[in-house]
């Protein structure tokens, strides 16, 4: 005849409660010392197993999304970057934006923090869907070229979010700035983006090329979008001070300075002397 515990591991097995099965001879034990109500021993029981859920629902989520790390705004440091205003970062958390499929552009240097702040957004919402521009561009790029391009489009107007980073970083060819545009199209007032960038929107014409279709693919972006631009140093870079890899701020100007007055001081003679050596073709090369 079996035990009361093992019927009780038989029938929350049948129920799929793998995270109360797993607890149950431990939660019992503690409860046997606290003394507990019926009613905070189960709400302790349940909570077990919701909590388990929520943890391997949103782990689902992130491998779905193809997030390439998992960040949150706790972990994200905004004393270093005070060029950023947290009452606008935490309208964004309320998600309203997604429900207006409305657009958020980062925009800054590298390591500042965009991509983070991108995936915290994405990470926090709903169903989203993660890629860089070069990566975006050479998937549609291939589908395009192998004849399924509506298909594989499909998987990017899906998610309530696409987050696109590094816009910018390298730039488009034609077929990758056309296939751009019609993704943007596609997704305007239907879903919402959420991209990084390197680049000010006056230089979007070099990573597309195309002033014109530059232009058009910001009007469908910024018609309902927020743009938070970060001004402010990498992150990267302020780990590197703390190890004493990098002066401090404000010592690179002055240690530039001096390296050019040394090297000014030295450079004409050097050229001087490269040149009057040298053949009519040398000289030509060391003078320009």
């Amino acid at each position: 005849m079996n035990t009361p515990i093992e019927r009780l591991q038989t029938a929350l097995e049948t129920l799929g409660l793998k995270a109360v099965e797993a607890r149950l001879e431990n939660l019992l034990e503690q409860a046997s010392k606290k003394e507990p109500s019926y009613a905070d021993f189960l709400d302790e029981l349940l909570n077990c197993e919701v909590e388990a859920r929520r943890t391997r629902y949103m782990k689902a989520k992130l491998q779905l999304a193809h997030l390439p790390f998992v960040k949150n705004f706790e972990q994200f440091d905004f004393h270093f970057q005070p060029s950023l205003d947290e009452r606008q970062i935490r309208e964004l958390r309320s998600l309203r934006f997604i429900h207006e499929a409305s657009n958020v552009i980062f925009l800054g240097p590298p390591g500042v923090g965009k991509t983070h702040l991108s995936v915290a957004l994405a990470g926090s919402g709903l169903g989203a869907y993660f890629i860089t521009a070069h990566d975006l561009a050479t998937d549609l790029g291939r589908a395009y070229r192998e004849g399924r391009l509506d298909r594989r489009m499909r998987i990017y107007l899906a998610p309530k979010v696409l987050v696109i980073d590094e816009v910018g970083y390298l730039p488009l060819d034609d077929l990758g700035t056309t296939i751009f545009f019609q993704l943007v199209s596609a997704r305007y007032e239907r879903g919402s983006i959420i991209l990084t960038s390197n680049k000010s929107y006056g230089d979007w014409g070099s990573i597309f090329g195309d002033s014109i279709i530059a232009t058009a693919i910001l009007d469908r972006l910024l018609h309902h979008s927020t743009t938070i631009n970060i001004r402010g140093e990498s992150y990267r870079l302020k780990d590197r001070r703390k190890a004493g890899l990098v002066p401090p701020r404000g010592q690179e100007g002055a240690e530039a300075a001096v390296r050019s007055l040394a090297s000014g001081s030295v450079a004409p003679k050097t050229r001087q002397k490269t040149a009057l050596g040298s053949t009519p073709s040398e000289a030509k090369e060391a003078h320009s």
